[in-house]
Protein backbone atom coordinates (compact mmCIF):
# COMPACT_ATOMS: atom_id res chain seq x y z
CA UNK A 1 0.00 0.00 0.00
CA UNK A 2 1.57 3.34 -0.99
CA UNK A 3 2.19 5.92 1.71
CA UNK A 4 -0.19 8.85 1.66
CA UNK A 5 1.26 12.26 1.07
CA UNK A 6 0.00 15.71 1.85
CA UNK A 7 1.16 18.78 0.04
CA UNK A 8 1.38 22.30 1.37
CA UNK A 9 1.33 25.44 -0.74
CA UNK A 10 2.54 28.87 0.24
CA UNK A 11 2.81 31.85 -2.06
CA UNK A 12 5.15 34.69 -1.18
CA UNK A 13 6.26 37.95 -2.72
CA UNK A 14 8.60 40.86 -2.18
CA UNK A 15 9.04 44.19 -3.87
CA UNK A 16 12.64 44.62 -2.77
CA UNK A 17 11.92 46.84 0.22
CA UNK A 18 12.90 44.28 2.89
CA UNK A 19 9.32 43.37 3.75
CA UNK A 20 7.74 40.31 2.20
CA UNK A 21 4.37 38.60 2.47
CA UNK A 22 3.45 34.96 2.41
CA UNK A 23 -0.07 33.68 2.05
CA UNK A 24 -1.14 30.29 3.33
CA UNK A 25 -4.71 29.04 3.70
CA UNK A 26 -5.93 32.61 3.24
CA UNK A 27 -3.81 34.00 6.07
CA UNK A 28 -1.07 36.50 5.42
CA UNK A 29 2.29 36.38 7.17
CA UNK A 30 4.47 39.47 6.88
CA UNK A 31 8.19 38.86 7.33
CA UNK A 32 11.58 40.53 7.04
CA UNK A 33 13.45 39.71 3.84
CA UNK A 34 16.08 42.45 4.06
CA UNK A 35 19.78 41.59 3.75
CA UNK A 36 20.31 42.62 7.39
CA UNK A 37 17.28 41.57 9.40
CA UNK A 38 15.66 44.29 11.46
CA UNK A 39 13.91 44.04 14.81
CA UNK A 40 10.34 44.69 13.67
CA UNK A 41 9.38 41.54 11.75
CA UNK A 42 10.28 37.87 11.96
CA UNK A 43 12.84 36.60 9.48
CA UNK A 44 13.07 33.15 7.90
CA UNK A 45 14.89 31.59 10.88
CA UNK A 46 12.25 33.01 13.25
CA UNK A 47 9.52 31.51 11.09
CA UNK A 48 11.26 28.12 11.11
CA UNK A 49 11.55 28.29 14.89
CA UNK A 50 7.87 29.28 15.12
CA UNK A 51 6.93 26.33 12.89
CA UNK A 52 8.71 24.03 15.33
CA UNK A 53 6.77 25.55 18.24
CA UNK A 54 3.51 25.23 16.29
CA UNK A 55 4.28 21.56 15.61
CA UNK A 56 4.73 20.84 19.32
CA UNK A 57 1.53 22.64 20.32
CA UNK A 58 -0.52 21.07 17.51
CA UNK A 59 0.60 17.66 18.68
CA UNK A 60 -0.19 18.43 22.32
CA UNK A 61 -3.74 18.97 21.11
CA UNK A 62 -3.63 15.91 18.83
CA UNK A 63 -2.22 13.50 21.40
CA UNK A 64 -4.27 15.05 24.16
CA UNK A 65 -7.25 13.58 22.32
CA UNK A 66 -5.81 10.26 21.19
CA UNK A 67 -4.10 9.46 24.51
CA UNK A 68 -6.98 10.90 26.58
CA UNK A 69 -4.35 13.10 28.21
CA UNK A 70 -5.98 15.62 30.55
CA UNK A 71 -4.41 19.07 30.17
CA UNK A 72 -5.64 22.65 30.43
CA UNK A 73 -2.93 24.90 29.01
CA UNK A 74 0.33 24.47 27.13
CA UNK A 75 3.11 26.91 26.30
CA UNK A 76 6.49 26.41 24.73
CA UNK A 77 9.68 28.42 24.45
CA UNK A 78 11.93 27.41 21.57
CA UNK A 79 15.48 28.56 20.88
CA UNK A 80 17.33 27.88 17.66
CA UNK A 81 21.01 28.44 17.01
CA UNK A 82 22.41 29.41 13.63
CA UNK A 83 25.96 29.22 12.39
CA UNK A 84 27.29 31.55 9.71
CA UNK A 85 29.48 29.33 7.55
CA UNK A 86 27.91 27.44 6.04
CA UNK A 87 24.68 29.14 7.12
CA UNK A 88 22.36 26.68 8.81
CA UNK A 89 20.41 26.01 11.99
CA UNK A 90 22.59 23.77 14.15
CA UNK A 91 20.57 23.31 17.32
CA UNK A 92 17.03 23.64 18.63
CA UNK A 93 16.12 23.50 22.30
CA UNK A 94 12.69 23.79 23.86
CA UNK A 95 10.86 23.88 27.16
CA UNK A 96 7.23 22.81 26.95
CA UNK A 97 5.06 23.55 29.98
CA UNK A 98 1.70 21.84 30.34
CA UNK A 99 -0.87 22.49 33.04
CA UNK A 100 -2.02 19.01 33.96
CA UNK A 101 -2.72 16.61 36.80
CA UNK A 102 -1.39 13.64 34.79
CA UNK A 103 1.35 11.41 36.24
CA UNK A 104 5.02 11.65 35.29
CA UNK A 105 4.66 8.43 33.28
CA UNK A 106 1.79 9.87 31.24
CA UNK A 107 3.73 13.10 30.72
CA UNK A 108 6.66 11.02 29.43
CA UNK A 109 4.28 9.14 27.10
CA UNK A 110 3.02 12.42 25.68
CA UNK A 111 6.59 13.68 25.20
CA UNK A 112 7.64 10.47 23.39
CA UNK A 113 4.70 10.89 21.03
CA UNK A 114 5.61 14.53 20.36
CA UNK A 115 9.17 13.54 19.44
CA UNK A 116 8.17 10.58 17.29
CA UNK A 117 5.18 11.88 15.36
CA UNK A 118 5.77 15.58 14.73
CA UNK A 119 6.36 16.38 11.06
CA UNK A 120 8.36 19.55 11.65
CA UNK A 121 10.03 18.02 14.71
CA UNK A 122 11.25 14.99 12.74
CA UNK A 123 12.29 17.04 9.72
CA UNK A 124 14.48 19.33 11.81
CA UNK A 125 15.78 16.56 14.08
CA UNK A 126 17.11 14.83 10.95
CA UNK A 127 19.39 17.78 10.16
CA UNK A 128 20.27 19.37 13.51
CA UNK A 129 20.40 18.60 17.21
CA UNK A 130 16.98 18.87 18.88
CA UNK A 131 16.62 18.61 22.66
CA UNK A 132 13.94 19.67 25.04
CA UNK A 133 11.98 19.04 28.14
CA UNK A 134 8.35 18.86 29.11
CA UNK A 135 7.34 20.25 32.49
CA UNK A 136 4.06 19.62 34.29
CA UNK A 137 2.50 22.64 35.94
CA UNK A 138 0.06 21.34 38.58
CA UNK A 139 -3.58 22.25 38.09
CA UNK A 140 -5.16 24.38 40.78
CA UNK A 141 -8.48 23.54 42.35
Amino acid sequence: MPATTKTYTVTAETQGNGTSRATVNGAEIVFDSSPNQGDQLPGPADLLTAAFAACLLKNVERFGETLHFDWHHASVEVHSQRQDSPPKITRITYRLEITTSETAQRLDLLHRNLTRHGTIYNTLAAVCEVTGEIIAIPTTS
